[in-house]
C-alpha cells in the first residue's frame, strides 16, 4: 500500500468518526424548550391539528391561520400522535430530514466526485453552524435542506432517461418542498437543472419533453395542498383572513406567500438588504464560509475557461447554478431571514469539498483554518466568562473539556495531511461550541422565555387549570400549557366565570394596572422576560443583564 492510499484509508475512517459525532451533535438541542416566536407557532399549530383531529385545517390560537403550507404539519403531527406532544417530538422529524440531505449530498457528490469528497461534503454540512443551530430551533428550513438536494440529485439522474423512478421521486420530493415553503423552492431546482443543461451547452436536454411530465407530476403531488386550501378557505369566502374576506387560500400559496413578498406587496411585508446573504454566510456557513466563497469564486472562473471534458466525464455545474440563482433572487426580496439560506447548504458544501482538494492553496487554507479554529473556541471561553450560565451540567463540562483535549492531542494518532488535519480541527471547534450551546448555554438562555417558563409553572402547581394571557404573545405558552389557553383583554377581568377560573399570565404594565384598580389578586410568580432570539450585548454580559429584562407575572384572581 502506498503511502498516499495509507492518508486516504486514514482520512475516511477518521471522516466516519467525525461524520458520526457531528450527527450526535444536530441532535443534542433535541430538549431546549421551543423558541418564540416562529417554533412556538409550529409546534402550537401541529398541535392544534391532533387535539382537533383535523389534518386539512390550520389553525393558531383559535383561528384560521393561512401562512405556511400544511407538509411539516402533517409530518410533525404524525410524530405527536406517535410519541406525544412534546419538545423532542417536534424537533425530531425536522433533524431527520436534515440527516436526509446529508445522505443525498453524499450520494450527490459520490457520483459526481468522489468517495472522499462526498464524506467531506458530508462533514462539512453538518458540522456548519447555522444547520446546527437550525436543528436546535426547528423551524421550515431542515425539511427543506433535505428534500432540494434530494430532488436535485434525482433530477440529474433523470437527465440520462425519458421516464423512470428518478424523475418520479424528483418531482416526489419537490412537491413536498413547495408544500412546505411555496413555490420559490422550485427556484434552487430549477436553477440547478436549467443551469447545467446552459453551461454544458445540452440543448437537447433542455427542451426535453420529460419536463412538461415533470410539471404535471409536481401538479400532482401538490394537490393534497390545493385541496385543503380549498377546503379551508376558498370554499369560505365569508371567513375574515387578513382583516378581510374574500381571501383565496389557494392564491396565497401560489401567489402572495411567495412573489408577494418578493415585491412586499402581500399582507405580510418585510425590508431587504441586497448584502444580506453575502455577510449572513460569513457566520452561518462558520468554519467552512471562507473557503466556501473561495470554492464559488474557482467554479465561477472555471466556467469562463473553455469547457473540456475528461475521461469523458462533464463537470456538474448543479450545484453552483443553484446557489448563485436562490442567492441571488433572495438578494432581491424584501423579505429576508438568516435561515433562509439553509436550504442551499448541502449544494455549498459540495462546492467547498471539491474546492479543497483541488485548490493548490494549501498553506492558506491550512492557516484560515487554524486562525477559525481559535475564533471558535475563543467564542466558547468568552461566553462562559461573559454570560456565565447559573448551573452547567457536570456531564455536559466532561464532554467539552474531553473534546477540546482531543482536538488539541489528536494529531499524534492520525496519519493525515496538514490540510486535513486542520479541517479535522476546525470542524470539531465548531462542534465543541454548538455543545457548549445546546447544553450549557442555551438551557440557561431559556429561563427568560418567560412563556415556556409560566406553562411549566401551572402545568405542575396548578394542573387542569386554564391559562389565561393578556397582553403578551408567546406560541410556547399555547404549545406547553397542557390545559386551556384564554386570550383576555381587559374586559374579561370583570368576567367572574373566567378571571377566577384560570391562572393569569400578564406583562407588568398590566399588574400594575390591576393593583391601581384594586383587582383583588395574589402574585404567584414572577418571571423575568428577554426575546432569546434577538441577543444583544447588553444582555450576554452578566453585568448588565438585568438592564435588559423586563417582568412578568402569574396571577390567581382572588
Amino acid at each position: 500500500m502506498t503511502s498516499s492510499q495509507v492518508y486516504s484509508s486514514q482520512e475516511h475512517k477518521w471522516l466516519y468518526f467525525f461524520i458520526g459525532l457531528a450527527v450526535l451533535v444536530n441532535f443534542s438541542g433535541l430538549f431546549i424548550p421551543l423558541m418564540d416566536p416562529d417554533a412556538g407557532v409550529y409546534a402550537s399549530v401541529s398541535k392544534q391539528m391532533v387535539l382537533r383531529n383535523n389534518y386539512l385545517e390550520l389553525y393558531f390560537q383559535g383561528t384560521d391561520w393561512l401562512d405556511k403550507p400544511h407538509f411539516p404539519f402533517w409530518v410533525t403531527a404524525i410524530f405527536f400522535e406517535v410519541f406525544g406532544m412534546n419538545t423532542w417530538a417536534y424537533k425530531l422529524p425536522g433533524i431527520l430530514f436534515s440527516l436526509l440531505g446529508a445522505y443525498y449530498t453524499y450520494l450527490f457528490a459520490r457520483q459526481f466526485y468522489n468517495k472522499t469528497i462526498a464524506l467531506w461534503a458530508v462533514f462539512i454540512l453538518l458540522s456548519t453552524l447555522h444547520i446546527i443551530i437550525s436543528n436546535t430551533d426547528v423551524r421550515a428550513e431542515p425539511f427543506l435542506t433535505g428534500l432540494l438536494i434530494a430532488s436535485i440529485y434525482h433530477f440529474a439522474n433523470a437527465l440520462q432517461k425519458n421516464i423512470g423512478w428518478h424523475l418520479v421521486f424528483a418531482c416526489l420530493y419537490a412537491g413536498c418542498a413547495v408544500m412546505t415553503k411555496g413555490v420559490f423552492t422550485l427556484i434552487p431546482i430549477g436553477g440547478a437543472i436549467v443551469g447545467h443543461l446552459i453551461i454544458t451547452k445540452n440543448w437537447k436536454q433542455l427542451f426535453h419533453w420529460r419536463w412538461l411530465l415533470a410539471g404535471v407530476l409536481v401538479t400532482i403531488f401538490i394537490t393534497p395542498e390545493l385541496y385543503s386550501l380549498w377546503y379551508q378557505f376558498d370554499k369560505h369566502p365569508e371567513k375574515v383572513v387578513f382583516g378581510k374576506n374574500n381571501v383565496s387560500g389557494i392564491r396565497f400559496f401560489l401567489w402572495d406567500s411567495q412573489f408577494g413578498r418578493f415585491a412586499n406587496s402581500g399582507p405580510i411585508k418585510g425590508k431587504g438588504d441586497p448584502t444580506f446573504f453575502f455577510h449572513t454566510l460569513l457566520w452561518a456557513f462558520l468554519p467552512w464560509s471562507l473557503l466556501m466563497y473561495a470554492a464559488v469564486i474557482n467554479k465561477i472562473r472555471s466556467g469562463f475557461k473553455k469547457f473540456k471534458t475528461t475521461e469523458n466525464v462533464i463537470p456538474e455545474w448543479f450545484t453552483l447554478s443553484a446557489s448563485l440563482l436562490t442567492l441571488f433572487i433572495f438578494s432581491l426580496s424584501k423579505f429576508q431571514l438568516p435561515y433562509y439560506a439553509n436550504i442551499i447548504f448541502p449544494m455549498l458544501a459540495i462546492l467547498t469539498a471539491n474546492y479543497i482538494f483541488k485548490s493548490k492553496q494549501i498553506a492558506i487554507a491550512t492557516t484560515i483554518n487554524n486562525i477559525i479554529t481559535v475564533a471558535l473556541l475563543s467564542g466558547v471561553a468568552l461566553l462562559q466568562i461573559f454570560y456565565s450560565p447559573v448551573k452547567l451540567s457536570i456531564v455536559a463540562v466532561i464532554v467539552i473539556i474531553a473534546l477540546v483535549i482531543f482536538l488539541l492531542l489528536f494529531h499524534l494518532k492520525v496519519k493525515v495531511d496538514k490540510l486535513s488535519l486542520s479541517l479535522f480541527r476546525a470542524g470539531l471547534a465548531c462542534l465543541i461550541l454548538n455543545l457548549y450551546l445546546n447544553w450549557c448555554f442555551y438551557p440557561d438562555l431559556m429561563k427568560y422565555q418567560s412563556g415556556d417558563e409560566a406553562a411549566f409553572y401551572i402545568n405542575k402547581n396548578h394542573p387542569n387549570v386554564p391559562g389565561v394571557r393578556m397582553n403578551i404573545y408567546s406560541p410556547a405558552f399555547e404549545f406547553y400549557l397542557k390545559d386551556t389557553m384564554i386570550i383576555a383583554d381587559a374586559t374579561t377581568i370583570k368576567e367572574d366565570s373566567i378571571a377566577k377560573k384560570g391562572i393569569w399570565f400578564i406583562t407588568e404594565e398590566v399588574l400594575k394596572e390591576m393593583q391601581k384598580n384594586n383587582v383583588p389578586h395574589e402574585v404567584l410568580k414572577e418571571l423575568p422576560e428577554f426575546h432569546v432570539t434577538m441577543l444583544t450585548k447588553e444582555f450576554l454580559d452578566k453585568r448588565t443583564r438585568g438592564k435588559a429584562l423586563t417582568k412578568n407575572y402569574l396571577v390567581k384572581l382572588l
